[in-house]
């Protein structure tokens, strides 16, 4: 792990004007750094491991000061780099070589272990203490700071980089190359922002949302009962083909209902793609605006404020894929519905330059059927064979010829949806959602018949059973084709050298009093059995593959934009041909550790997101 190679490092720390209103924690980071009431109080800079310097002066005061470091070839750290880097591009003009973030990092090197602020992980390491002037300067701006006051409030600075820098070495040790590159990217998707957004788009979206919103929350809030009611409620949502959150009760340790405002996984369904399940989740959280509503609000304040920067947390997850922040999540625009494409039509390139989209083909398949050795299923997608015809053709028991449409997107969906042990019910409501009604014996079938047929696919579950255990008990053991390792407490060691961690594996009881394994998350407590893990796994896998294969695109064309399993960037108009080839070369290109994983992708390009 760790770089292995000499760096110039410059880790930055900015202080900034912030009162009760105007602050992080009631604007987006974007907002708050364009705003007009942004003022820089001062900034600490430290090269490499030499004295830290604090400057605090007008803003061409400070600019000159920032210009006396050769940012063009060094590493810039900060903690929170989206914040940083946003400040010294946007503000100052200022690029540097790469951005490399302490936040992000620990986020992969611990998981859920140690908090993520500052004073939480210099506390973990051993490396000092975080003051708490920061506090006393609310709502002061620089010019109210008295002398002894502002060398105070520099001090302070000056101790949060020298902090931060340490910080940067003790992580380094225990991060690979390749992810330090994905943090940057990640970085400058919202530091150097090129999208602009369609703002006439948005404001005739934005009437059309408000129309639909009004009648479907009128319609949910006249059966109240239902929407107060656990069970009512829930049977809403099955109605509406979504499978009701659970969560093991910290109470009594048993399974039960997961509805309720601290319950992440209902919050969630806030932004589920369906209009109708977003309004009964803000009726019953007693919202008066569904998130396609507030999301289309939020494009047109920053179309009126320039270009789209890009906010996504990297490692957002345990498995390791990026997730949504700053309270625009780009992960999740709608693609169904009477809403679909209508944000992604107003996501627009540079002008004379085309976006190109492209999505990994059924990776998550392709590295379950890889992992498990199912070389059968492998060898159907590496020779691309219709690989849904012939699930369909051992259901249905007929010829693939003479599958029908309908048949195939029931062999779709059990190839895409059956391979981490989903059982009948869940199997019966997930067709369901999609418009597709079948008895549970139906159900039980395919499932039946989905296993029989790739047998080895249960036996990987069984093997992540195997793995759970022996990592609650501190051992190791084989697992699928050897890709992965199971390595005792510290988790499942992956190709980019990051663990997925499971904090606190231990044994309880659920409400049938099974005996089943939970872990410590970050917003509550989660169970996890065999096919869970596997789905981890295999999701961690495919991250790593997207991560890679990114830095490749990376290379030639601007990545802009990551969703689960594509990655969308910038081309110039005029090598079009070219960038789409170059693309998605790179989208099939396969990593040394996954030899002989068979993999495809699809690739577009357009004038806007949601024409690619």
């Amino acid at each position: 792990m760790g770089m292995g190679i000499t760096m110039k490092i410059l880790t930055i720390d900015f202080e900034t004007y912030y009162d009760k209103e105007f602050s992080l924690s009631k604007i987006t980071t974007e907002e708050y750094v364009r705003d007009d009431r942004f003022e820089v109080i001062g900034v600490a800079v430290k090269e490499n491991g030499g004295d830290t310097e604090w400057f605090s002066g007008t803003f061409e005061g400070t600019k000159d000061f920032l210009n006396r470091y050769d940012w063009g070839t060094s590493f810039a750290v900060a903690h929170n780099a989206m914040f940083d880097a946003s400040i010294l591009t946007w503000r100052f003009g200022i690029r540097p070589m790469a951005w490399l973030d302490t936040l992000s990092m620990a986020r992969a090197v611990h998981g859920t272990e140690v908090g993520g602020s500052l004073a939480a992980l210099v506390k973990h390491y051993g490396l000092g203490e975080k003051g708490t002037e920061v506090g006393e300067a609310i709502g002061k701006r620089r010019g109210d700071f008295s002398p002894s006051d502002l060398d105070r409030y520099g001090a302070y600075c000056r101790n949060d980089v020298d902090l931060t820098y340490d910080l940067f070495n003790a992580l380094s040790k225990k991060f690979s190359r390749v992810e330090f590159k994905l943090v940057d990217i990640t970085i400058r998707m919202f530091s150097d922002p090129v999208l602009r957004l369609d703002l006439p788009l948005l404001e005739q979206h934005l009437e059309e949302v408000k129309a639909r919103k009004d009648k479907l929350l009128r319609a949910v809030q006249e059966d109240r009962e239902a929407l107060m009611s656990n069970q009512k409620f829930a049977e809403l949502l099955k109605r509406c083909g979504v499978v009701p959150p659970t969560k093991i009760s910290p109470t009594t340790g048993k399974e039960t209902l997961a509805l309720a405002k601290s319950d992440a996984a209902f919050t969630a369904l806030a932004e589920h793609p369906d209009e109708r399940v977003q309004a009964l989740v803000a009726a019953r959280l007693g919202n008066k605006s569904t998130l396609e509503e507030t999301r289309t609000e939020r494009f047109i304040s920053i179309a009126k404020r320039g270009s789209m920067p890009v906010p996504l947390q990297y490692y957002a997850a345990h498995t390791g894929r990026w997730g949504g922040t700053d309270k625009i999540n780009l992960q999740n625009l709608p693609s169904r519905g009477a809403n679909a494409g209508k944000l992604k039509l107003a996501i627009l390139p540079p002008k004379g330059y085309v976006l190109i989209d492209s999505d990994s083909a059924q990776i998550e398949a392709r590295v379950l059927a890889w992992l498990a050795n199912q070389c059968d299923l492998t060898e159907a997608f590496a020779n691309g064979e219709d690989v849904y015809k012939i699930m369909a053709s051992a259901i249905y028991s007929k010829a693939s010829t003479e599958i029908t449409k309908e048949e195939r997107f029931v062999g779709k969906t059990t190839i895409l949806g059956s391979g981490y042990g989903m059982g009948a019910k869940k199997f019966q409501a997930q067709l369901k959602g999609f418009g597709v009604e079948i008895s549970e014996q139906e159900a039980s079938h395919i499932i039946a018949v989905y296993r029989g047929t790739y047998s080895l696919i249960p036996e990987l579950w069984r093997q992540g059973q195997a793995a759970i255990e022996a990592m609650a008990n501190n051992q190791s053991v084989p697992f699928g084709n050897g890709a992965v390792v199971v390595h005792g407490r510290d988790g499942i060691l992956m190709p980019n050298s990051m663990f997925q961690r499971y904090p606190n594996l231990r044994k309880v009881l659920d409400e049938q009093g099974k005996e089943q394994y939970v872990y410590d998350a970050r917003r509550g407590v989660n169970k996890i059995y065999g096919g869970k893990l596997v789905e981890n796994i295999c999701q961690g896998l495919a991250r790593c593959i997207i991560g890679e294969q990114m830095i490749k695109i990376a290379k030639r064309y601007k990545v802009v934009l990551t969703v689960h399993d594509a990655v969308a960037c910038i081309a110039p108009e005029t090598e079009v041909e070219e960038a789409t080839k170059y693309v998605e070369e790179c989208m099939r290109w396969v990593p040394d550790w996954a030899t002989g994983l068979p993999l495809n992708c699809e690739v577009g390009y357009g004038e806007s997101y949601g024409k690619c």
